[in-house]
């Protein structure tokens, strides 16, 4: 077996070091088949390969010579660490140059051999695939159209937001929260604030990765190369506060250098596309423009388990959330509805013309893999026999370490190709620099004045201590010191690749409720929606949202539903707390338009016994001087039916309705309150039942409660009163079914109690009832309302426990008969000859037929001592109830 070539890489006189050069002789390498009965040919005399294969055949040793990288604890970001082969590796290391058969390689890690067998490929540490993932122009392209399509969106959208009205400090929260209201816009106040807190902190990372890199190559490391950028990175985070706290005119003179920086470094970039490459930027792999360079490039090439095209978007899309940058300092802006449409959009067209240009340049200029050993031409020694690689074509033989997955240079492999093809490398780090902390800059200052607004709003507990303002800018000190501990947080990570996916997934929901946000008011069209900026469409405004929240999920779907989870505990809060803010938001107007659509609707329904619902007005006169009366209409019409507290007051009465209407919102009443001005009550509730209501959401069933002063009462009140009562039995009043219901209420006792400080009173029709009766008292078929209302209180939780108990009367010698005519979900009972209040005394409260007179038959306190008879010193509450002689129920399937 011939010996392999030996490279001289020092000599000493006469003394030699010497490198085993990988892979086989180049009789083999030049396709030379080498079966089991052939002998290897002679080499040719050649003095210098004479003296390159002296030395002993090692060829199946793998062994690795000393290596300095065997003894570093750490290495630069993109370069594999290298490990020396275990001693068990040693002893049973394979000589079977064969497919799947593990080998080692001086380069480290666990590597397998080639189809060829030629050379070792490099799989990482344990045979793990390699994690550089090479993203193709092609691809690229795709990334950041993607990236334009929704920025560009988003833009349009955030344009015409700003330009509805008046746009205060806040940014993206002010402008959402003011169009969707504080429950969304409480929800996206935290998630942005937090994303720019945690985007300060990917920026000033991507700054500190480049100072690191600096050091490395300087061999100036300060403790090793992550904590390097933990400390770069919070002295730089620290020095960035003191710009922001100095001020926006700092600010603006810091933003104007690194703008400046950033042009200069472009201009650098573009020119160095333009010179010749030197011999040395060959050996990295930058041949200045060429097509076949750009067309292998232009095709993908993942490596490793981690390369994958939503992978790199979720690294690459938060270089794109800068066009929020303005929209969020708009408090300082001198004219916001200008100002944000113009600079953001023609922000979003620079930086996509931008980013297309670089990826296409480079893509065209620089091949993938390149060792930037200037030995590796196809004329050295170094040569394999098969040459793989765009660089065989122009002098460069790669296929070593292209094979062997160990190349430092080219797209897959250096971060700071920009630098070699750039005309001058050092105004590229400059650029860098620039680009970096100028965003950062912008974060750091977004975050604490859009979190500022949001505490100001006073939506959520714990923060309002954020909402101090200081000096005559109202500088938010506090939110500041809380961003720069929010960044110091993530600082430590000094991650970029983890902190980046996290952002996009914060900033992404951010756009999604923009573009929301303008298609809602599009649609809800109220009248307070009047852009001046007309370039946009509520289609692509919901296009724009459906496919960020897409993109979300695409990304990284873990932290989609985190961010959605955040969002819908924050919308749940807010919508239970109700906080007093009123910003005639978009949704107050879909829900209006959704109203009156429904209202519309319901007049071509026609009225059916089995949908019958009793729509009350309750003639409360001020609710909270009534509460047992609407206590217990609610029970039984809360979320079911309608309900209206009546007032009928006097001609020079105040409306203080909004303070009723508060009054029966804290007491978790769903009514409405109607007042009216009338001389007497009798006008007033006849003209409340004609023009209360709806359509056919209007009252079909009026509530009184009982007149307990009627005996020291005048007659000329106590008359308007029975009148009202008797009068509009006789379908005096307009509505289809109108039903009357007196009620009586005991105020003794222990029915009423004060809880809080608020004066809220708390009744009997409040509290959970227990094992009791409802007994009814069914002496005349009135329709069924009688049997109705004590039926939909048992539907309601704290009243299903009670015992529904009917009483008709009758005969005995018909009661059997009787009995099977009804079909009662309910105990029927018959009274003979026994009086209503000795039963009544029994129950929780007895609802019973209200009498009838003839009309002009009986006084008005004739009539009154005829009801006081029957629920005097009655205990339980007593309902009379009577209906107008229409059914409200059936008991057939009709």
């Amino acid at each position: 077996m011939e010996s392999p070539p030996y490279k001289t890489v020092l000599s000493l006189g006469r003394f030699k070091v010497r490198k085993l050069q990988s892979g086989p002789p180049p009789d083999q390498a030049n396709g030379a088949p080498k079966g089991p009965g052939e002998s290897t040919p002679p080499p040719q005399p050649d003095s210098r390969q004479a003296e390159e294969t002296d030395p002993p055949d090692y060829e199946t040793t793998i062994d690795a010579t000393p290596c300095y990288e065997f003894y570093a604890h750490s290495v630069p970001a993109g370069r594999t660490r290298k490990n020396r082969p275990s001693l068990d590796m040693l002893r049973n290391a394979s000589t079977v140059k064969d497919k799947g058969v593990l080998c080692y390689s001086e380069h480290g890690g666990v590597q397998q051999w080639d189809r060829s067998g030629v050379s070792c490929v490099h799989g990482g540490r344990d045979g793990a695939p390699p994690t550089h993932r090479p993203l193709p122009p092609g691809l690229t392209w795709l990334i950041i159209l993607m990236s334009t399509v929704v920025t560009a969106i988003t833009g349009l959208s955030i344009s015409a937001i700003s330009t509805n009205g008046k746009v205060k400090s806040g940014g993206t929260y002010f402008l959402i929260s003011r169009s969707l209201g504080p429950e969304l816009g409480g929800s996206i106040g935290l998630l942005f604030s937090f994303a720019n807190a945690v985007a300060v902190a990917m920026h000033v990372v991507g700054f500190s990765e480049t100072v690191r890199d600096l050091l490395l190559e300087t061999d100036s490391v300060i403790a090793d190369p992550v904590n390097d950028i933990r400390i770069v990175g919070v002295l730089t985070v620290t020095v960035l506060l003191g710009i922001a706290l100095a001020g926006m005119e700092w600010e603006a003179k810091a933003q104007v250098i690194f703008f400046i920086v950033i042009m200069i470094s472009f201009v650098n970039y573009f020119i160095g596309t333009l010179i010749p490459a030197t011999e040395e930027k060959q050996s990295k792999g930058y041949y200045s423009y060429r097509g076949d360079i750009f067309v292998q490039n232009i095709g993908p090439e993942w490596r490793g388990e981690s390369g994958s095209f939503f992978g790199m978007f979720s690294i690459f899309f938060p270089s794109a959330t800068g066009i929020l940058a303005g929209a969020n300092i708009s408090g300082d802006l001198k004219d916001p509805a200008v100002a944000i449409p113009k600079g953001t959009l023609t922000a979003i067209f620079l930086t996509t013309l931008t980013y297309l240009a670089i990826s296409a340049t480079i893509g065209a200029c620089v091949i993938r893999d390149a060792s930037g050993s200037l030995n590796d031409t196809l004329g050295s020694i170094n040569a394999t026999g098969d040459c793989v690689g765009v660089g065989c074509g122009y002098g460069w033989n790669f296929t070593e370490c292209t094979v062997a997955g160990t190349c430092e240079y080219g797209l897959a492999n250096n971060y700071q190709t920009m630098s070699l093809v750039s005309g001058l490398s050092p105004l590229i780090t400059a650029g860098i620099f620039a680009a970096t902390l100028s965003s950062a800059l912008a974060c750091l200052v977004s975050a604490p004045k859009v979190f500022q607004c949001l505490c100001q709003d006073n939506l959520y507990p714990l923060i309002g201590f954020f909402a101090k303002g200081y000096g005559k800018n109202k500088e938010p000190l506090r939110a500041y010191a809380l961003t720069f501990m929010v960044a110091i947080a993530f600082i430590l990570i000094a991650e970029l690749n983890t902190i980046a996916p996290i952002i996009s997934n914060f900033f992404l929901c951010s756009y999604a409720l923009i573009n929301f946000s303008c298609f809602h008011a599009t649609v809800t069209n109220p009248p307070g929606w009047r852009p001046s900026f007309r370039y946009f469409s509520k289609w692509t405004a919901l296009f724009g949202a459906v496919i960020s929240v897409v993109i979300m999920f695409l990304l990284t779907w873990w932290a989609a539903l985190i961010v959605v989870g955040i969002i819908v505990v924050s919308l749940a809060y807010v919508t239970y707390k109700k906080p007093d803010v009123n910003w005639g938001s978009s949704v107050q107007a879909g829900t209006y338009n959704i109203a009156l659509s429904y209202s519309v609707n319901l007049t071509e329904v026609e009225d059916h016994v089995k949908n019958f619902r009793p729509q009350c007005l309750v003639l409360t006169g001020p609710p909270s001087f009534r509460p047992a009366l609407v206590d217990f209409v609610s029970a039984f019409t809360k979320n079911v039916s309608l309900m209206i507290c009546g007032n009928v007051a006097g001609v020079s009465a105040q409306d203080v309705g909004n303070e009723h209407v508060k009054w029966l919102n804290d007491r978790k009443v769903r009514s409405f309150y109607s007042l009216i001005s009338a001389g007497e009550l009798r006008s007033g509730a006849r003209s409340l039942m004609q023009v209360s209501g709806l359509g056919r959401l209007k009252p079909n069933t009026v509530v009184l409660g009982y007149k307990q002063n009627w005996q020291t009462d005048s007659p000329h009140s106590l008359e308007n009163y029975s009148r009202e009562n008797t009068e509009e039995l006789e379908g005096e009043v307009p509505p289809p079914s109108p039903q009357l219901t007196p009620f009586s209420a005991p105020l003794q006792g222990d029915n009423f109690k004060v809880v809080g400080a608020d004066e809220q009173l708390e009744t009997v029709f409040q509290a959970k009832q227990k094992k009791k009766s409802i007994d009814i008292y069914w002496l005349f078929d009135d329709g069924g309302l009688t049997l109705l209302i004590p039926y939909l209180l048992t539907r309601r939780k704290r009243w299903s426990h009670c015992k529904v108990r009917v009483f008709l009367s009758g005969q005995l010698t018909n009661a059997e008969e009787h009995r099977e005519d009804l079909i009662f979900p309910f105990p029927v009972g018959w009274l003979i000859g026994l009086f209503l209040w000795e039963l009544a005394l029994l129950s929780c409260f007895p609802p019973r037929s209200l009498p009838v007179v003839r009309k002009g038959a009986c006084p008005s306190s004739l009539y009154m001592a005829w009801l006081e008879t029957l629920s005097r010193d009655l205990h339980p509450p007593v309902i009379f109830i009577r209906g107008n002689q229409q059914d409200v129920l059936t008991f057939y399937c009709q």
